[in-house]
């Protein structure tokens, strides 16, 4: 009897319950599509800070900042004078990032505090490279000037001066820089490397931890027409080519990639690090471990990956924050008036359909069959609209995905020495080499995914708005005596 006479009510009054299930529909879309776009916003932030750190990577250990004007200095370059006016000549210089080191030890003190899966160093280079030429000048003497020239002071016989001077000449020098990453070849599960998949090639062997071997990114051998086999020459050094990887998003890391050792040799830091990369064994736990670095390894920088994020800015950082502020607020703002509205038109019903419900009272029904009457009904409506809703809700998400919008996310120094997380990047011509760069921008193309769990809290929320809007109604109908439809009648 209950069923036969939902479907009868609800066929009868399809205007109204579409009114209905439509208000609770757009809620429940709205509430899909804010979680969907938010997920996304995360998801950007997590590309971009794995973009520097790499995957695996929670926190990361440099050495505290040193006091003003207590940097290594600047670079020398030093050319002999050679004969050949035609003859090139290149020297580079391999400077460590930041100036500021750790002793390797310290990679092992910090894997072993409590909290922490693994712990692995790199060393951050710039290398600065200048070539050129030097060309000599002419001396080109004037023509007015006789063969015996000028006679010295007081013309009183001294030393014959000619007449003209030096014309061309002089020097003309290129200046570049790259940038190369030590890397632990036996430990490679953690550090910005990860954050690039090998693309043509091989990544290290874990026996070549002192090998003379280079993993080269792909827009740098692009630009510089290298490839597997090649060679490249860093400080007299030549490294084969074994690899080439490519960053997942933005830039990479590094330009350069070699076994730590080797990086060692080159920058001539034997037995250090700039960065120790650590991974916490629960995530949940990070802010512990990083107390317990901080406190028992004295003279370091602890980072986060929500430390880093701080410093994201741009309009991946304002369309973050109005999805988290605005948005949410909407989620919970629309619902909410949608259900309210719900319970009104539900109550509004009711009132319409008194003869309705004083005839069945006094036909024997019992004011609680009635409510469960107009409880059902309501609960159909709101799990119709729960299923308008999803199906909006999920072509919303799929149109921003397949719209991609582009956001632009800057990434400001961390302001530790070393760069902070993946040990920052270094610009020539911006302050000379050595020096941090100021920001990093990266574009990052949104994405909406919806996960399980926002589905079924759209099935919650319809379920949650039927019974409210039968509860509004229900009240109403449980009120109503059998005199009420009496005085209907006309």
């Amino acid at each position: 009897m209950f069923f036969t006479y939902l479907r009868r009510e609800l066929r009868r009054r399809r205007k109204a319950a579409l009114v209905v299930a439509s208000g609770l529909a757009l809620g429940i879309a709205l509430v899909i599509v804010v979680s969907s776009v938010s997920a996304g916003m995360s998801r950007a932030q997590d590309k971009v800070l794995e973009s520097l750190y790499g995957l695996g990577t929670d926190m990361t250990v440099t050495k505290a900042a040193a006091a003003p004007g207590s940097g290594g200095g600047r670079p020398k370059f030093e050319f002999d004078a050679k004969g050949d006016d035609d003859a090139t000549q290149s020297t580079d210089r391999v400077m460590v990032q930041g100036f500021q080191t750790l002793a390797s030890s310290t990679v092992a003190g910090i894997g072993g505090q409590n909290g922490v899966a693994g712990a692995v160093g790199g060393l951050s280079l710039n290398v600065m490279k200048v070539d050129g030429q030097f060309k000599r000048g002419e001396f080109k003497q004037d023509e007015g000037a006789g063969q015996g020239g000028r006679s010295g002071p007081g013309g009183q016989g001294g030393s014959a001066q000619p007449q003209g001077e030096f014309r061309g000449g002089g020097a003309s020098f290129d200046a570049n820089s790259y940038t190369a990453y030590g890397t632990d070849v036996a430990e490679q599960g953690i550090g910005p490397l990860t954050s690039s998949k090998i693309t043509d090639g091989r990544t290290f062997k874990t026996s070549e931890t002192d090998a003379k071997v280079a993993v080269v990114d792909s827009a740098y051998a692009k630009e510089k027409k290298l490839g597997v086999g090649k060679t490249v020459t860093v400080h007299g050094t030549k490294f084969t080519i074994v690899g080439v990887s490519t960053a997942d998003s933005g830039d990479a890391a590094a330009n350069l990639y070699v076994p730590l050792k080797r990086a060692q040799t080159l920058a001539d830091a034997k037995e250090k690090v700039t960065t120790v990369y650590v991974k916490a064994a629960d995530p949940q736990q990070i802010d512990q471990v990083k107390a317990a670095i901080q406190k028992n390894v004295p003279g370091t920088t602890v980072t986060t990956s929500a430390d880093l994020a701080d410093t994201v800015s741009g309009s991946l950082s304002t369309a973050s924050d109005l999805a988290a502020g605005v948005g949410k607020w909407l989620s919970i703002v629309v619902p909410a008036a949608a259900f309210l509205v719900a319970g009104l038109l539900t109550s509004s019903a009711v009132s319409r359909r008194v003869r309705e419900f004083g005839t069945l009272k006094a036909l024997g029904w019992k004011s609680g069959r009635v409510t469960r009457q107009v409880v059902g009904e309501a609960l159909v409506n709101g799990l119709l609209g729960g299923v308008l809703g999803i199906g909006i809700g999920l072509a919303g998400a799929y149109a921003v995905t397949a719209i991609s919008p582009t956001l632009t996310a800057q990434l400001g120094g961390s302001g530790g020495a070393g760069g902070g997380m993946g040990g920052g990047r270094f610009m020539g011509g911006q302050g000379g080499p050595g020096r941090a760069a100021a920001s990093k921008t990266l574009d990052i193309a949104l994405t909406a995914p919806v996960s399980l769990s926002v589905i079924l809290i759209a099935v919650a929320l319809a379920v949650a708005g039927g019974l409210i809007a039968g509860g509004f109604g229900g009240w109403r109908a449980s009120r109503l005596r059998p005199a009420d439809a009496l005085r209907r009648v006309e």
